[in-house]
């Protein structure tokens, strides 16, 4: 075991103690250092639009700073504008603004190139050092990082911090060819297929066999291993031979995929590079997408964190557009089950931290849903930020058995959230144009309701067009009317009317069944 290595385990000991504390006392005194590096693979990242201000999807942890005995220091490769600070800090409610900012400290390390922000700070050594200092005890502070893996393990130790995160030596687990392995050993549905593909040869191979066994399917899915979001996945369309090696390798030139940018020649080459998977693609005449997040607290007991009904979208609906809180109720306790099984098998393994498992649910006509599961992803994603944000705001908590989320007064809780809703006509909107906006058409979030919109990913409005949404409210019905209110208002404001009726877009794709 390296030096390094043995460092972090050493301090992997101390957070279950500083968990238990923030579990039982709501102003234990510490400090949160909070380093939203995507540490994924750069080349899949940079499909994703404005993926550099997706370090910005954490700020509401800013909440945190409600308590007044805690901490918070935030970190990005780009300085945040200082009025979306204000935005978040002004929903502390009992706090002052000024109390809460001089306990939080936002750094950045002026680089925009495209790599992960946790490399950009190791390199930097008197960085490190400033990091280090603001830390006032490091026995009552952790580490939040967006995903962890070697980089964050190496952080965690130059900060003298137990991360809050998957050790990275378990990181197997959380590869499409892993998920599989986990889904077989949990004993939940998941679709055929094969997993440890190494090559085209590998994937051939196994799409005549896929052939063979499931002689209905029409459709597969290749995945690289470490692909995210959709963006990793190729859409493969059987040929009429579909026991011709020479046929299917042919249609295998001819896989689709979200990304416009994406070819035959660099997707294999990713694949030889880092392996995959091919499965069929699930299929029913009715098919959804939920998702399930849980949680495994550092003395290894998983639970529940939320339920979702993901919005998929792009050329080939693979593409993570947004979501509703929470799935479902025709399935949740179906979809809680299984993962629940999942949950176990990789407590049982040692992951702790938070994690989502994405899951298919189909039916013909009026029979009973079926669920296969899809994919484990062993980091934060699209679903946590609004989920945690609601937490924050609110002070409720999510009932177990039910899925549902109540607040102390008893209101039940629902939204409707994207990180993706943008439009060329946005592009140039400073964050102080978007916080008029709010102010005057009364978007923004209402402590004594309850109910609003909270804004995201700001910054990446001017240049992109782009910014992200959760809008909280006291049925289905009332989130997705504040939803289509608020992509209204954006469009007259800015003179838009791209998103029509015959637009596909996310106000469309989140209508309540």
């Amino acid at each position: 075991m390296s030096d390094e290595v043995a460092a972090f385990q050493a301090l992997k000991m101390r957070l279950p103690g500083i968990w238990s504390a923030l579990a039982s006392d709501p102003d234990y005194e510490h400090t949160s250092v909070i380093v939203p590096s995507l540490s994924v693979n750069q080349e899949e990242l940079s499909k994703v639009t404005g993926a550099g201000y997706y370090e910005e999807r954490l700020l509401f942890a800013l909440i945190r700073l409600r308590n007044p005995n805690a901490r918070l220091i935030y970190v990005t490769s780009q300085p945040v504008h200082p009025d979306i600070i204000e935005y978040y800090l002004d929903m502390l409610e009992g706090v002052p603004t000024q109390h809460a900012r001089q306990r939080l400290h936002v750094l950045s390390v002026c680089d925009s190139s495209a790599r992960p922000l946790t490399e950009k700070v190791l390199e930097r050594p008197r960085f490190l050092k400033r990091l280090r200092g603001l830390v006032d005890n490091p026995d009552h502070a952790y580490l939040t990082c967006y995903n962890s893996t070697a980089l964050e393990r190496s952080l965690a130790v130059a900060l003298d911090l137990p991360l809050n995160g998957i050790d990275p030596d378990l990181l197997k687990h959380g590869t499409k060819s892993g998920n599989r392995r986990i889904f077989e050993e949990a004993g939940v549905s998941y679709p055929a297929g094969s997993e440890d593909l190494r090559s085209e040869d590998d994937i051939v191979d196994a799409l005549l066999d896929l052939g063979r066994r499931r002689p209905d399917a029409h459709r597969a899915v290749v995945k690289l291993n470490e692909g995210f979001g959709g963006e990793g996945n190729g859409i493969f369309e059987y040929p009429g031979s579909r026991d011709d090696r020479s046929a299917v390798r042919a249609a295998l030139r001819r896989l689709s995929w979200t990304s416009n940018t994406e070819t035959s020649d660099s997707f294999l080459r990713k694949f030889d590079m880092m392996g995959g998977i091919v499965e069929e693609m699930v299929s029913a005449s009715e098919i959804r997408s939920p998702s399930v997040q849980m949680r495994i607290s550092p003395d290894g007991h998983p639970s529940l964190v939320s339920s979702h009904e993901q919005v998929l979208g792009g050329t080939t609906g693979q593409s993570y557009l947004g979501c509703r809180f929470p799935a479902d109720g025709a399935y949740r306790d179906l979809l809680l089950r299984e993962a629940a099984k999942i949950g176990r098998v990789l407590a049982d393994k040692g992951v702790i931290g938070r994690f989502a498992i994405d899951f298919l649910v189909g039916r013909e006509q009026s029979a009973d849903w079926f669920v296969s599961a899809i994919e484990i992803n062993l980091r934060m994603g699209g679903t946590t930020p609004p989920f945690h944000a609601l937490e924050f705001l609110t002070g409720g908590r999510l009932d177990p058995s039910s899925g549902l989320f109540a607040c102390p007064d008893g209101q039940t809780k629902y939204y409707n959230a994207t990180d993706n809703l943008k439009s060329p006509t946005y592009r140039g909107l400073l964050p102080e144009d978007l916080f008029e906006i709010i102010a005057r058409h009364g978007l923004g979030y209402r402590n004594s309701t309850g109910t609003g919109v909270l804004f995201h990913m700001i910054g990446a409005l001017s240049q992109y067009g782009k910014l992200g949404m959760t809008c909280i409210a006291n049925s289905p019905e009332d989130a997705q009317s504040l939803f289509d209110r608020t992509v209204r208002i954006l469009d007259n404001e800015t003179n838009n009317d791209s998103h029509g009726v015959q637009a596909p877009l996310l106000d469309r794709y989140l209508t309540m069944e």
